[in-house]
């Protein structure tokens, strides 16, 4: 996802602090949590829960970690019981946002979501405003080190849509509800996944040429993806690469 890719690029070379790792296994914890309540704990049958449960492992969190989580889900442990939320804005340049929560208190999350935007430069939206600018994907990440041809083949027999070449790998894009199969299909022909995640992407993209732009859409992203709530900030943006290249 133009901006996806890029914007998940910048948080990596931040780096993993003890901080933001932490902040980052309670996000996927919850997300876990959520997804066994909604679907059940049966992770052959859920397949939301199956994809959050990789995503999970694949950043290190323990699996009796995950376990007990999916455990609070079903009610099978008692729990904080967490409401799935959405918020919508616009970052400065009228770059579109699109905010998904996990709360246990909406009366406290709303108004810390429009304290956040209208602090950093952006605005809240009403609901719908922008959600019609994205669609609920899959992002299956592929070792680079194969080439495009067998990756494509494996991927489009197997539902993909799109095969993007990133920094990090072949970024195989499908229905949100294609994820596991895509993956599946991929590691069967022996080749190496190293993520796969359930993601909103763009419908299309606005692309920001200037470091200052850069920085003031950046400026809102980043404060709204530190409130505790906030699970992951989506938006329609894309960076030039010469802008990137100076915000490096």
């Amino acid at each position: 996802m133009s901006g996806h890719s890029k914007w998940a690029t910048i948080k990596h070379k931040k780096g993993a602090t003890d901080k933001a790792r932490g902040k980052l296994f309670a996000k996927l914890i919850k997300q876990v949590e959520v997804a066994a309540r909604t679907g059940g704990g049966d992770i052959d049958s859920n397949p939301t829960l199956r994809t959050m449960f990789q995503k999970a492992r694949e950043n290190s969190v323990p699996i009796d970690t995950i376990e007990r989580a999916i455990k609070r889900g079903t009610g099978e442990l008692e729990g904080v019981e967490y409401q799935e939320v959405t918020y919508e804005g616009y970052a400065p340049g009228g770059i579109a946002v699109y905010v998904e929560a996990l709360t246990d208190n909406r009366n406290r999350t709303g108004p810390e979501m429009r304290m956040t935007f209208s602090k950093n430069g952006g605005s809240m939206a009403e609901p719908g405003s922008v959600a019609w600018q994205f669609a609920r994907k899959g992002i299956v990440v592929v070792d680079g080190g194969v080439g495009e041809d067998e990756v494509m083949l494996v991927a489009m027999d197997a539902g993909a849509e799109d095969i993007t070449s990133e920094s990090d790998g072949w970024h195989v894009v499908c229905e949100g509800a294609a994820t596991f199969e895509v993956r599946s299909a991929l590691e069967a022909a022996g080749l190496s996944v190293k993520s796969s995640e359930l993601i909103m992407m763009p419908t299309s993209t606005v692309t920001i040429d200037t470091v200052e732009g850069a920085r003031a859409v950046l400026k809102v992203i980043d404060a709204l993806d530190d409130l505790d709530d906030v699970q992951e900030v989506y938006t329609n943006f894309d960076i030039a690469d010469d802008v990137m290249a100076e915000l490096d």
